[in-house]
C-alpha cells in the first residue's frame, strides 16, 4: 500500500512540474489581467492548502499518506486555476484578434472611399483638360490655316525668285563650263608636256643605267681577267717550281758534284746552303713519291670522270644537252649558305673565265631560276629553307633544267651518296674538294677540254 502511494505521488509531481512549465511559458505571453487572475488563483490554492495544514496540525497521528494526498489535491487545485486562467487568456486573445480585424476592415473601407474620391477628382480634371485641349486645338487649326495661306504666298514669291536665280545660275554654269573646258585643255597640254619631259628624263636615266651596267661589266671582266692572270702566274710559278725540282732530282741522280753545285747555287739565293740542300733532298724524295701517287690518282680520277658522265642522273624525257660552250659563255650557279664558300668558289670559276651567279640557299636559287637559266649548278647539302636535295629534285622536275649538270659538295659524301642518286645529283664532291677536280667536271659536263688532271671527285 505504501509503495502504491509513492508511485501515485511521483506521477502527480511529474504532472505538476509539466503543468507549471507550460503555465510559465504561457504567462510570458498573457496580458497583465490574466497574470493577476492566475496569481489570485495561486494565492487561493495556497490559502486552501494552508487551512488544510492548520486543520491537520492538531491531528499529529494522521498517516504520511494522507499528507501526501492533501499536497497532491492542492497541486491539482492550482493546476485547475492555471487552466482557467489559460482559458481566460485565450478568450482575451480572441477578442483582441476580432478587434484588430474590425479596425483593419474599417481602415480598408476608408481607403476605398478615399480612392473613389480621388478617382472622381481625376476624372473631373481629365474632362476639364480635354475641353481645354479641344479649345486649344481649334485655335491651333485656325492659326495653321492662316499660316498656310501666308506660307503659300511666300512660296509663290520665293518660286519667282528661285526661277530668276536659276536662270542666272544656268548662265553662270555655262560660263563656268566653258572656263573649265579651257582649264582642262590647258592642263592636258601641260600634262603632255610633262609626260614628254618625264619620257626624256627616263630615257636619260636608262641610258645612264645602261652605261653604268656596261662599265660594271667591263670592271667585272677586268677583275676576272686580273684574277685569271694571277692564277695563270701562280700556275706558271708552280710549273716552274715543279720543273726545277724535277731537274734537281735528275741532276742529283747523275752526279754528286753537280748536286752540290746546284745546292750551293740554291743556297746562295736563299742564304741557307746546308739547310736548303737537305730540304731539297727531302723534297726530291717526296716529289718523286708524290709524282707517282699523282699519276695513279689522275688515272683513277679520269676513270671516275668517265664513269660519272655515264652515270649522270638525267630523266629519260629530258631534252638533249646543248652543244659545247666556251667558258666565257657558260653560266654557273653557286648555291651555298656560306659566304666564304660562295666567294671562294666564285673566284675559282671566274679565274677560268666562267660566268657566275650566287644564291644564299635553295629557295633563292629557285627564285633565280625563274629569270636565269644556268648551264651548271653547284650546290651545298645543308641549307636553310630548302636543302640541296630538294633543290636538285626541283631542277629535275622542270623541263628547261632537267638535263642541267648538278654538282653537290658535301662533307659526308658516303652518307649522302644514296640520297644524291635518288635526287638526281650528277657529281658528288667531298669537302674540301680539289679545285682542279671541280673545273674538270664542269669542262667535261659542258663538252669543253677536260684533259687536265682531276683529283678528289666521287661520282654520285
Amino acid at each position: 500500500m505504501d509503495e502504491l502511494w509513492i508511485w501515485l505521488l511521483a506521477a502527480l509531481c511529474v504532472a505538476a512540474g509539466l503543468a507549471w512549465r507550460s503555465a510559465r511559458r504561457k504567462r510570458a505571453a498573457q496580458p497583465p489581467a490574466a497574470a493577476a487572475a492566475e496569481a489570485v488563483s495561486r494565492d487561493e490554492a495556497a490559502s486552501t492548502a494552508a487551512g488544510t495544514d492548520a486543520e491537520t496540525q492538531p491531528d499529529a497521528a494522521v498517516a504520511p499518506a494522507e499528507d501526501s494526498l492533501a499536497i497532491a489535491q492542492a497541486e491539482l487545485a492550482r493546476i485547475a486555476a492555471a487552466a482557467a486562467a489559460e482559458r481566460e487568456s485565450m478568450a482575451w486573445q480572441r477578442a483582441e484578434q476580432e478587434r484588430a480585424e474590425q479596425e483593419r476592415a474599417a481602415e480598408e473601407r476608408a481607403a476605398e472611399e478615399r480612392a473613389e474620391q480621388e478617382r472622381a477628382e481625376r476624372e473631373r480634371a481629365a474632362h476639364e483638360h480635354t475641353e481645354s485641349l479641344a479649345r486649344a486645338e481649334a485655335q491651333r487649326l485656325a492659326a495653321e490655316q492662316a499660316e498656310q495661306a501666308r506660307i503659300a504666298a511666300e512660296r509663290e514669291a520665293q518660286a519667282e525668285i528661285e526661277r530668276a536665280a536659276a536662270a542666272r545660275a544656268e548662265a553662270e554654269r555655262i560660263a563656268a563650263e566653258r572656263a573649265e573646258a579651257q582649264r582642262l585643255e590647258a592642263e592636258q597640254t601641260e600634262l603632255q608636256r610633262q609626260a614628254a619631259a618625264q619620257e626624256e628624263q627616263a630615257e636619260a636615266e636608262r641610258h645612264a643605267a645602261a652605261q653604268a651596267e656596261t662599265e660594271r661589266q667591263a670592271a667585272l671582266q677586268a677583275e676576272a681577267a686580273r684574277i685569271a692572270a694571277e692564277q695563270a702566274e701562280r700556275d706558271r710559278i708552280a710549273a716552274e717550281q715543279a720543273a726545277r725540282i724535277e731537274r734537281e732530282r735528275e741532276a742529283a741522280a747523275r752526279a754528286e758534284a753537280e748536286r752540290l753545285a746546284a745546292a750551293r747555287a740554291e743556297a746562295e739565293r736563299l742564304a741557307a746552303e746546308r739547310a736548303q740542300a737537305e730540304r731539297l733532298a727531302v723534297e726530291q724524295a717526296a716529289l718523286a713519291r708524290l709524282a707517282a701517287e699523282r699519276e695513279a690518282e689522275a688515272e683513277r680520277i679520269r676513270q671516275a670522270q668517265a664513269d660519272a658522265v655515264r652515270r649522270t642522273v638525267i630523266p629519260p624525257d629530258a631534252p638533249p644537252r646543248p652543244a659545247a660552250k666556251a667558258a666565257a659563255q657558260t653560266l654557273v650557279m653557286v648555291a651555298d649558305d656560306s659566304k666564304v664558300v660562295r666567294i671562294k668558289t666564285g673566284r675559282l670559276l671566274a679565274a677560268h673565265q666562267y660566268q657566275v651567279c650566287y644564291a644564299n640557299d635553295g629557295l633563292e636559287a629557285v627564285q633565280l631560276l625563274l629569270t636565269h637559266t644556268p648551264d651548271v649548278l653547284i650546290t651545298d647539302v645543308e641549307m636553310p629553307g630548302m636543302d640541296g636535295f630538294e633543290l636538285t629534285r626541283h631542277v629535275r622536275q622542270q623541263a628547261d633544267t632537267a638535263s642541267m649538270p648538278v654538282i653537290m659538295i658535301t662533307a659526308a659524301d658516303d652518307r649522302h651518296r644514296e640520297q644524291a642518286e635518288q635526287a638526281g645529283v650528277s657529281i658528288l664532291l667531298g669537302k674540301p674538294y680539289p679545285e682542279d677536280a671541280l673545273i674538270a667536271h664542269i669542262r667535261l659536263a659542258m663538252g669543253q677540254d677536260a684533259s687536265e688532271p682531276v683529283a678528289g671527285a666521287v661520282p654520285a
